[in-house]
């Protein structure tokens, strides 16, 4: 079951990044927190407008996104 249906782009909205249900919750800020070691609880916790689905939504645009791409990150 894919959850990409809650990211939503929109140029009006962010400057057209992928965001969370127009909510104005980047993708990409989302994903820092749990990179930065935030669990999903906390980041619910932080922002209670979000749902557990739209995390996933977050996960799942991130993996599919790099799906297929060549170019490796430079780890430093």
């Amino acid at each position: 079951m894919s959850h990409l249906d809650r990211i939503t782009i929109d140029p009006e909205i962010c400057h057209g990044k992928p965001v969370v249900r127009s909510l104005r919750y980047p993708v990409e800020s989302l994903l820092e927190y749990l990179a930065g070691g935030d669990s999903v609880e906390d980041v619910l916790k932080e922002f209670p407008d979000l749902e557990p689905e739209d995390i996933l939504a977050c996960i799942e645009f991130a993996a599919r996104s790099l799906k297929g791409r060549g170019a490796h990150l430079e780890l430093a």
